[in-house]
């Protein structure tokens, strides 16, 4: 029986072409019979990227095999995709698409000319829903120019604000990193610096350089630092070195520095790089201080300490020579401890007031205050600046060899002795004192 069997077998297969039913082809399987292989929905799945679904022909994997043509999903949409993708709303920060469930906000379920199957490409599909003003600045930021939000921003979900890839100055440190290195090892870092970069700049456009948020270094500061504002505002003698373009950056250093106030160098250094060299003339002139620091050898206090700014004010001031408080700046001055109020900040008012002291001064004869002497006058008091230079001398306590007296460089003739000095000036003849023991001068 089973030899009749194969015997009948083999007829059948060697037949002629009545048979050619079971004949075998060296031609591929045709596509398996699907809706994208209809004539209805023959476009899906022809453009370069297709949903896997789509490309298989596995239409009912998401849609409900109905005849009505309604397209019905399976699941709500989130629900849908998770069945494949994994979840992407499981971080503290959601983008809103994803939390709604709505994936096809952004994405085509089916094709799409662009990667992820998104329906528009770079920043054009973001700014469906985001403002395009972002970018409208005068100047743009590089990521925002090429439309590569993702450069900064997370697309689904993340764990900082704005979606952004990790925090504010580590995701700007990712293409600055000149600027992480320069912040390494730095004493000083400026507070909005350490908290984020976009206190100061704008990370989309703006309509002033380096993307600031305000025009030009002084206006951004003075944003915060309103104290500084009053100060320049108020300042009928102004500093020139905030006239200058850099304006606030003459002197400081936005992010990070080595000395304090953000300075760009230590204090008195940074002085002497302006004042290196004599500005205007008479009453306007300032002397190269340089030089004159240089050329000296007794400082006056501030010099010691490097603080220029103990006496002057470097944003601006109501008084002469930008000084922080009243000083008179004239040779003779009658006195009012109020025109004194710069030197009062460190020294006794006592040291001009009380006529006798032991302990006050070193310019004294026996217990005669010789500061009361010279300054304590209703009319005529010689002012400070009459024996002292502010700044530096080669004699103690900085006495000057000289003073300005209008056009003539009037002679102080100090000369210092063990327990006073002698003086030969050219506003009255010579005089000595001693401490000890007074001397009678005729």
């Amino acid at each position: 029986m089973a030899v009749m069997f194969v015997a009948g077998l083999l007829l059948l297969l060697s037949a002629g072409p009545a048979n050619d039913a079971f004949a075998l082809s060296s031609q591929p399987a045709p596509p398996k019979a699907s809706c994208v292989t209809t004539d209805c929905h023959g476009k899906m799945g022809t453009e370069k990227y297709v949903h896997g679904p789509v490309a298989t022909g596995e239409c009912t994997f998401c849609h409900k095999p109905t005849g009505k043509h309604t397209f019905e999903t399976i699941e709500n949409t989130g629900k849908l995709c998770a069945e494949c993708h994994e979840r992407l709303d499981t971080h503290k920060y959601v983008h809103a698409p994803v939390k709604q469930g709505k994936c096809f906000t952004c994405h085509d379920s089916h094709q799409s000319p662009n990667k992820y199957q998104l329906r528009a490409a770079g920043a054009e599909l973001c700014f469906k829903c985001h403002d395009r003003s972002i970018m409208k600045g005068k100047f743009v930021h590089g990521p925002v120019a090429v439309g590569s939000c993702t450069t900064c921003h997370a697309v689904h979900q993340g764990d900082f604000p704005k979606l952004l890839r990790t925090t504010v100055n580590a995701v700007c440190f990712e293409c600055h990193a000149d600027k992480a290195e320069a912040f390494k090892n730095k004493k000083f870092t400026h507070a909005p610096v350490q908290k984020s970069c976009t206190a100061c700049h704008d990370a989309h456009s703006g309509e002033y350089r380096y993307n600031f948020k305000a025009d030009g270094s002084e206006e951004l500061c003075l944003g915060c630092h309103k104290e500084k504002q009053t100060d320049i505002n108020s300042a009928t003698v102004k500093h020139k070195g905030l006239a200058t373009e850099k304006k606030c950056l003459a002197c400081h250093d936005p992010h990070v520095s080595d000395y304090v106030k953000q300075l760009t160098m230590q204090p008195a250094d940074l002085c002497m790089s302006c004042h290196n060299r004599e500005y205007g003339t008479g009453a306007t002139r300032v002397a190269n201080m340089k030089a004159l620091l240089d050329g000296n050898t007794d400082f006056h206090g501030p010099i010691k300490q490097k603080d220029c700014s103990g006496c002057h004010n470097t944003h601006g001031s109501k008084n002469f020579r930008i000084l922080r408080e009243n000083f008179p700046p004239v040779f003779y001055a009658g006195y009012n401890p109020e025109n004194y109020k710069l030197c009062y900040m460190c020294h006794e008012k006592s040291l001009a007031e009380d006529e006798r002291t032991t302990k006050l001064t070193a310019f004294r004869n026996g217990d005669q205050n010789l500061h009361f002497v010279h300054v304590n006058k209703a009319v005529k008091g010689r002012t400070c600046r009459a024996c002292h230079d502010a700044h530096a001398t080669n004699n103690p306590r900085h006495v000057r060899d000289t003073v300005p007296f209008n056009a003539w460089k009037l002679p102080v003739g100090f000369e210092k002795t063990a327990d006073g000095g002698r003086c030969l000036p050219g506003c009255h003849k010579q005089f000595t004192y001693d401490r000890k023991h007074a001397v009678k001068n005729q």
